[in-house]
């Protein structure tokens, strides 16, 4: 599976509807309401990089409310149980 991160500005008198109408679309696994320079994060999941843009163009840009995008594509993931994971091994 590929995971693509986006980084979405939208209209922010529309960001809660905007969030659920994001996280409708099928290839999005999360989407996270942030303060900073974006109003939304949507974690993207999807099996051919060409689905990204389907997610992204077709879907994501799309939407009402949404003003730009910037899609991130993962190499690696990481997380403190792979670590623990790591420290854990022969005991």
């Amino acid at each position: 599976m590929i995971t693509a991160i986006v980084l979405i500005q939208t209209d922010v008198h529309q960001i809660p509807e905007t969030a659920q109408a994001v996280a409708d679309i099928a290839g999005v696994t999360e989407v996270f309401s942030c303060a900073g320079d974006v109003d939304l994060i949507a974690k993207i999941r999807v099996r051919e990089h060409s689905d990204i843009a389907d997610v992204v163009t077709a879907g994501i840009n799309r939407l009402p409310g949404v003003k730009h995008s910037a899609t991130h594509i993962a190499f690696k993931s990481y997380s403190s149980a792979d670590i623990d994971a790591g420290f854990s091994i022969g005991e």
